[in-house]
């Protein structure tokens, strides 16, 4: 764990009402055996009204955060004198309004995904929004779109896009259609569990994971069915995030509240691995397949859809020794993860392949 640094910041690292950016260093930092010898340095740091429920950058200089105030917020990051400054707002994107008043109550915006110049909202009023980061106005809402809470949302393709509710829920919307109602919808067997997090395999756009209260890593095959293809034990408590490592998706990461932050790696067989119990990970198999896949080239599927568990097992990895306070947001980029918690602490891994 040479190459796992931890900065310890004061505060949560949470859904806190404060923007930071962080230098997390460069190649300099790393000695000629591959340890990383710096730690995060904070640059600059913005005020922002109400919790931030979830935040994403729209290109290199501007950065989108959701607050449980409803509004959304674009920053900008000066790097010439390290300085935050807010860019566009749009308030009460989300608000829950009072039908006998015409009031509008405060309501949580729990998610984005950014396509520059295009970012889409979902909220705690079950509300879609479309918006442009040069117009003043929503390109396109969807009211009611979910009778119940909308905890995220991610880009299938151009024009579709797909979120997770609090009752175990998929759908599919395409801005295509002038209609306010999905194209698809795909939900958990059993129990209506919430779903916290939704990623797309950047590669293949039908393979979709998910993650909620129950701690449940779920795959999904969005050509196909209605249910997940396979469900993995994972957390012991809520998933709160779960992302494909962007240009290597054999590689998947999730974080809990039980503390964990997991390194799923499906590159190759486990048994091809020198022995894991001395890398601090474990295997585990696929607790099941929801669905046959009969029609589908089995040459070109993904290790993620693969519905034989006695053949196909993935190592998995908790990238954080000794875990004990909820792990509550995580990103990843080439070789370099962060995270971080409600110890109190950033954590960098700089190594992840190593």
């Amino acid at each position: 764990m040479e190459d796992l640094c931890a900065k310890f910041v004061s505060q949560k690292l949470s859904k806190e009402n404060k923007i930071s950016i962080w230098s997390v260093g460069d190649a300099e930092s790393v000695s000629p055996n591959g340890e990383y010898q710096g730690e995060p340095q904070l640059l600059c740091d913005i005020r922002h009204y109400g919790d931030v429920m979830d935040m994403q950058f729209l290109d290199q200089e501007r950065i989108v955060a959701a607050s449980s105030t409803g509004s959304v917020t674009i920053f900008r990051h000066h790097q010439n004198n390290q300085t935050l400054s807010v860019s566009q707002k749009w308030e009460r994107a989300h608000c829950h309004v009072d039908s006998d008043t015409s009031t509008c109550g405060s309501a949580s915006c729990t998610g984005i995904i950014c396509k520059n110049p295009e970012i889409v909202t979902v909220g705690e009023d079950g509300r879609i929004n479309l918006f442009r980061s040069d117009h003043k106005q929503a390109v396109r809402t969807i009211d009611n779109a979910d009778s119940s809470t909308l905890h995220a949302v991610t880009l299938l393709r151009t024009t579709e896009i797909l979120t997770v509710n609090s009752i175990g829920q998929l759908k599919i919307w395409d801005f295509r259609q002038q209609r306010n109602e999905p194209s698809q919808i795909f939900s958990l067997t059993g129990d209506r569990v919430p779903l916290h997090c939704v990623d797309r395999h950047p590669n293949q756009q039908h393979i979709v994971a998910t993650g909620g209260q129950d701690g449940m890593l779920s795959i999904w095959d969005v050509r196909q069915g209605s249910m997940p293809v396979s469900l993995l034990n994972a957390h012991d408590a809520e998933m709160w995030e779960v992302h494909f490592h962007p240009s290597n998706p054999d590689h998947l990461f999730t974080c809990s509240e039980d503390g964990s932050l997991w390194h799923w790696d499906t590159s190759v067989e486990v048994s091809e691995k020198p022995s894991f119990l001395h890398q601090g990970g474990r295997s585990t198999f696929l607790s099941h397949s929801a669905v046959n896949q009969p029609n589908v080239n089995q040459s070109v599927v993904s290790a993620w859809l693969s519905n034989d568990p006695t053949k196909d097992r993935m190592e998995i990895t908790n990238v954080i020794p000794n875990p004990t306070l909820s792990v509550n947001s995580v990103d990843v980029l080439g070789p370099c993860l962060v995270c971080g918690t409600d110890a109190e602490a950033i954590y960098v891994k700089r190594q992840l392949f190593a």
